[in-house]
């Protein structure tokens, strides 16, 4: 893949608040990238920091959130070619517990690049969507990201394959 760095890291931050309570919502993050100069993103890391989730009297809750390339009517999961990176925070109860008697579990994948590769995707059109939806809770929940990675530009055969693979993973 022929793609030469223009850049030094970038850190993005950005946040999404569910519209309301168990809301499937998405915020579209603009990277400014330029399409005639083949401009990407190559992400090296990616932080999500969902809220915790309500604690509900013998029900289980859910906080899930992801960070995806196009964008997507679910939060979905690292098993969808377009999703970089998603988290989970959760309370597992059982029924007749007591809300503190829950079993809170988180989980985020991926953090950063594993030492094998030098990235974990290549962002090659305009944006990226950060994606919450939360499960039994009463409140709206925030999700806030953080994206690292570098601008580059790539020769045109790749830049044209990227883009084609990228849409067509929507």
């Amino acid at each position: 893949m022929a793609l030469k760095s223009t850049s030094s890291t970038i850190v993005i931050s950005q946040s999404v608040l569910e519209s309301a309570a168990n809301t499937f919502t998405s915020q579209q993050v603009d990277l400014q990238l330029n399409p005639l100069d083949n401009e990407v993103f190559v992400v090296t890391g990616l932080n999500l920091d969902p809220d915790a989730p309500d604690s509900v009297t013998a029900t289980s809750t859910t906080v899930n959130v992801s960070l995806s390339t196009t964008a997507r009517t679910t939060v979905g999961s690292i098993s969808d070619s377009n999703v970089l990176g998603a988290a989970r925070t959760q309370i597992i109860c059982n029924a007749g517990m007591t809300p503190d008697g829950g079993i809170a579990f988180s989980r985020e994948d991926p953090l950063y690049t594993p030492q094998e590769m030098s990235y974990l995707g290549i962002i090659a059109t305009n944006d990226f969507f950060i994606n919450i939806e939360g499960v039994n809770n009463g409140n709206a929940k925030v999700c806030r990201a953080r994206l690292y990675g570098y601008r580059a530009k790539a020769d045109s055969s790749t830049y044209a394959a990227l883009v084609n693979s990228e849409l067509l993973s929507a």
